[in-house]
């Protein structure tokens, strides 16, 4: 049931003294674009006829068409609580559509709709979840983001050891401001990292709350003179930050991962679940780690996943599954991070789990019954982008969850960005090669 109608837009606006409107959408990598206009452009924006030049999107260009409408979803309408108090901003979330008013098959939002709708059908529905990880740095002489901090925090430290807590106060008021729900924030385990921890929400929902944290968190980050950034690997000899992200499935009002008599508490449903993540993970690894940097993130000895296999007590694990507290069976997908585009994680998290449920797949032994060398044995995480591209094209499964336009894209893209990465030299090599060859 949708939250609001046309009138209750209309309402909002007069009462609130909105000026200006944001039309939002998010590219294909998963970057969030921007148009604003005034309240004067309202009916357009209602009616659906705000189109851009889809030639200056990555991704969006080379379909046919030189303009793509904007189609705005009304339950994402909110005010900015940190822009002026008289004049106000608003914004809406996007569809995006072709002229004849179907939808663009580039757009990631749609891609999620249609996986959603397709279990839905099934009887099935979602909950997920997510733990932002991101470092709050401090900002150059020239105002440029750095790479450093002078503080030294360490887990859930407080001040003043934690520099960052004022600026995740105002980070998780704003989003409450905006109907988005932290569980929890607190400091991580290296210096200037910090995280946010969302509550459960619908798969829509709850990626349109991604796509808003970012903006929020690296709006309040500005506002406090630092520099946020959820780059994977910022920095070396440090932990990384990741995007870990918390599935469930309900049906008939039931939590179907939940079993009590399951030594973890994880039913038969859970574990096909799990299994069929586990199947595709390898293809999905060039959307849950898309850019260069996500692979120096995933190497041994920083607790982030190398290899494919699960846990349910270790700490380090691609797959960490849990009964514990009120929640019921979850599903936890480590890997990701926060360069991703959501709408595409979830979508295919949620496809290849109903693929493993739908052929009653069964994962293999968890991490603490293997040696080190079957756990080797079970399957590795691609070590770069170009072996990730790979797997990607290897997989037709998760080439047809998001369709040829999007694939073909991704994979085009991503081709192009190792060729670029090949082509640099790198301070490590010249330290290393200079003076010795």
């Amino acid at each position: 049931m949708s939250k609001y109608a046309r009138q209750d837009i209309l309402d909002i606006i007069e009462q609130e003294d909105i000026e200006f409107i944001r039309l939002q959408f998010t590219d294909i990598s998963g970057k969030l674009k921007n148009m604003a206009t005034t309240v004067k452009q309202i009916d357009k924006i209602l009616d659906g006829h705000y189109r851009f030049d889809c030639k200056a999107i990555d991704g969006f260009s080379g379909t046919g068409y030189e303009e793509l409408f904007l189609v705005p979803d009304l339950d994402t309408f909110v005010i900015f609580p940190w822009r002026p108090q008289n004049g106000k901003v608003a914004r809406f979330l996007c569809d995006v559509v072709k002229p004849d008013g179907t939808p663009f098959a580039g757009d990631a939002r749609y891609i999620l709709k249609k996986t959603v709708k397709k279990a839905k059908d099934m009887g099935y529905s979602f909950n997920t979840a997510i733990k932002n990880e991101f470092f709050l740095f401090d900002i150059g002489e020239n105002g440029e983001p750095a790479s450093y901090s002078s503080e030294k925090g360490g887990y859930f430290d407080v001040g003043p050891a934690d520099c960052g807590e004022n600026a995740r106060r105002d980070m998780v008021l704003y989003l409450s401001d905006m109907d988005i729900g932290v569980e929890t924030s607190y400091h991580s385990d290296e210096a200037a990292q910090h995280v946010l921890d969302l509550g459960y929400a619908p798969p829509l929902e709850m990626a349109d709350a991604i796509m808003t944290t970012r903006l929020v968190v690296r709006t309040v980050a500005k506002r406090h003179g630092l520099h946020a950034t959820f780059m994977p690997k910022p920095k070396v000899n440090v932990k990384g930050s990741g995007a870990h992200y918390i599935f469930s499935i309900d049906k008939d009002g039931r939590n179907i991962f939940t079993d009590k008599e399951d030594r973890f508490g994880i039913s038969k449903e859970g574990y096909a679940f799990m299994a069929g993540i586990l199947r595709h993970i390898p293809g999905m690894s060039l959307i849950t780690n898309p850019i260069v940097n996500s692979y120096k993130r995933l190497v041994p000895g920083y607790l982030a996943p190398v290899t494919v296999c699960w846990s349910a007590t270790n700490l380090s694990p691609l797959i960490r599954i849990t009964s514990i507290g009120s929640d019921g069976g979850r599903v936890i997908l480590r890997n990701p991070d926060g360069a991703t585009n959501p709408y595409l994680v979830i979508a295919l998290c949620l496809a290849a789990g109903m693929d493993g449920i739908k052929n009653q797949l069964k994962p293999p032994a968890c991490m603490e019954e293997l040696s080190e060398e079957e756990i080797k044995n079970a399957g590795m995480l691609p070590r770069t982008l170009h072996e990730a591209v790979k797997l990607f094209k290897n997989d037709s499964f998760i080439q047809e969850v998001l369709g040829s336009h999007i694939s073909g894209q991704m994979v085009k893209a991503k081709d192009l960005e190792w060729n670029e990465y090949c082509s640099q030299v790198t301070l490590w090599e010249t330290k290393h090669y200079l003076s010795t060859i």
